[in-house]
């Protein structure tokens, strides 16, 4: 298990995000050890209001000892927040912030971090309707890394069901949309319900996939490996993806066809972030 602090770098580069409930710190170990990218500790929705205390000392704790991850707070508007906020803060580099919606609320976390650790970065999670219309002012503050697509809440608020491709693939994009215009990293898409039903996870991972996000929240470690190998380009892809560069480079001119397709710089792009994506070197 590596106890390396997480930091803005690693979550920018993520692609697995496991969350772990905050009050049962007998798990933390499991998890960092679950072969995901990161750790979330939840201080949120994982935990009941009486265990909010109980849970926060434990993941402080876990910090100090040099334990790996970030930790999701409570959300801004809750009685738990200023004190989640106080005491994670000198501990870790990324803070996850939940219900974020009003860019001057980011702005003041953001600062309050840096107080303590002038690195520090929040990772926030978009998951209501003023959130979307605000995740393009959101993903320009600085001390911002990464966004991430709360489907269950945003879901709940607008009356659809958190599974819907359909319904929600228009409030997925604003995200993608958004991350690309500050530019962040490829936003993190939401969590799958199902645990055990590997067609259905790997099915909500290549959607997002197909909608620009490039990592997802899992919320069991059985996900993990499913979503990591749906994340991952296909050997179809790679293949493709190492004929263009190949036809580029042996190229006399700026005009070149692969497939039947003519070539030119935005396909080259593309083609080098499938080999990124695959661990290739281009």
């Amino acid at each position: 298990m590596t106890t390396t602090p997480t930091t803005a770098a690693d979550v920018a580069a993520a692609q697995t995000m496991l969350f772990v409930p905050g009050d049962r710190p007998e798990r933390y170990g499991k998890a960092a050890a679950s072969g995901a990218d990161a750790i979330i500790i939840d201080l949120e929705d994982a935990v009941a209001p009486e265990a909010k205390g109980a849970a926060r000392d434990a993941a402080v704790s876990w910090f100090a000892g040099a334990g790996t991850g970030v930790v999701r707070v409570n959300a801004p508007d809750t009685e738990y927040f200023d004190d989640d906020v106080a005491a994670l803060a000198p501990h870790v580099d990324v803070v996850v912030l939940p219900k974020a919606q009003d860019p001057q609320v980011v702005t003041t976390l953001v600062a309050r971090l840096r107080e303590a650790r002038p690195d520090a970065a929040v990772f926030a999670l978009i998951e209501t309707a003023q959130g979307i219309l605000s995740a393009p002012q959101t993903a320009k503050v600085p001390g911002v890394v990464r966004l991430a697509f709360g489907n269950f809440d945003l879901s709940s608020e607008l009356g659809l069901h958190p599974d819907d491709h359909d319904a929600l693939w228009p409030l997925r994009t604003q995200l993608v949309v958004a991350s690309a215009a500050a530019g962040l990293p490829a936003p993190v898409d939401g969590v799958s319900g199902s645990i055990d039903d590997t067609e259905v996870i790997e099915a909500d991972t290549r959607h997002a996939v197909r909608v620009g996000f490039r990592a997802k929240l899992c919320i069991h470690p059985r996900q993990v490996p499913v979503v990591a190998a749906a994340l991952a380009p296909s050997a179809d892809e790679v293949a493709w993806a190492t004929r263009v560069l190949a036809a580029w480079d042996e190229a006399d001119s700026g005009a070149v066809a692969v497939d039947g397709t003519m070539i030119d710089k935005p396909v080259i792009d593309r083609a080098r972030r499938v080999l990124a994506a695959a661990g290739v070197t281009a």
